[in-house]
């Protein structure tokens, strides 16, 4: 057994103590879970956790073609309950955050952070907007409350949101919120035509805050 072999069966068993960090975590353990998530009102927009009733909505948002293709995923509506659920046990586990994206006529997206580390102060963005309320600058107005809310409420450093180089709906979305495009990640994404590069982008705490939409 070579020396690397011997040092993983010996992690595994836990016979190595755990290294010790040289740096503190950006926000402690707990530091999410003992927060109760908000409702964010955003102009004509309230940012607001999901409820059951929402399912029905859900099913029918990845039933359109265009968030199916980005999200490559699609949802009966008894699986878009079970989403619904899992969204306040990310917010307990704190490795994620989500938020429906409503209006006076109902459910207009999602928005929140598909993943959180919270050691790291990094999250990454994901958002989606019916079919007819596209257009009206929903997603930038959503994403950009969102992360003003991470920064200065948790104390995350920085939000990340990766897209297919070939939506030119979201790069636009990132760019009104704020979020700079930092490079293409070749190759990154595995989408149902195949592997897509993906355009980069991120928002530091510590960046102009962005426009209103």
């Amino acid at each position: 057994m070579s020396d690397w072999s011997s040092l993983q069966l010996a992690a595994e068993r836990g016979m190595i103590p755990s290294m010790p960090d040289l740096s503190s975590a950006v926000v402690p353990v707990g530091g999410l879970r003992a927060l109760v998530q908000p409702v964010l009102d955003v102009d004509e927009l309230v940012l607001r956790p999901w409820q059951p009733a929402d399912a029905a909505a859900v099913a029918e948002a990845y039933g359109d073609p265009a968030i199916q293709r980005w999200h490559v995923r699609s949802m009966g509506q008894s699986e878009a309950l079970d989403w619904i659920r899992a969204r306040s046990e990310l917010w307990a586990a704190e490795t994620g955050a989500d938020w429906a994206v409503t209006a006076r006529e109902g459910l207009l997206g999602r928005v929140g952070l598909r993943a959180l580390n919270l050691a790291d102060g990094l999250g990454e963005a994901a958002y989606w907007v019916l079919p007819g309320a596209r257009g009206g600058g929903v997603a930038p107005r959503a994403l950009t409350a969102v992360g003003e809310w991470m920064f200065a409420h948790v104390g995350l450093h920085r939000i990340e949101l990766l897209h297919s180089t070939a939506n030119e709906a979201s790069c636009r979305v990132a760019r009104k919120a704020g979020y700079a495009l930092e490079g293409t990640k070749r190759r990154h994404g595995l989408f149902a035509d195949g592997w897509h590069d993906m355009h980069l982008h991120a928002r530091l705490s510590d960046d102009p805050a962005a426009s209103r939409q």
